[in-house]
């Protein structure tokens, strides 16, 4: 399984406007879970973020096909212009380091 996550920054005044083109994702089929949600900003050090996309994806291809769907380029062409700064990272499940909690 590949885990997707995406950080996203915008001025507070475009944050909500953000989020909303980035929902447009929601409706791509090739996910298993796929979240946008706004951080809380609870964290001590650092609370740069605004917007996380969260998804979980079988394997490589079926996250190529989430990033194919038309409705990909339709969320990346209304966020782009209106948000500050983009951070992703892909990572495979099977070579995380894990520690189970009992």
């Amino acid at each position: 399984m590949i885990r997707h996550i995406v950080f996203f920054t915008a001025k507070p005044d475009r944050v909500e406007e953000v989020r909303a083109g980035l929902s447009i994702l929601t409706a791509i089929p090739h996910a298993r879970l796929l979240e946008i949600g706004t951080n809380v900003k609870t964290d001590q050090l650092g609370t740069a973020v605004d917007i996380i996309v969260y998804g979980e994806f079988d394997d490589e291809a079926a996250l190529a096909a989430y990033k194919a769907h038309p409705d990909y380029q339709r969320s990346i062409e209304r966020v782009r212009p209106i948000r500050e700064a983009r951070i992703a990272a892909d990572y495979d499940v099977a070579t995380a380091v894990r520690q189970t909690i009992a």
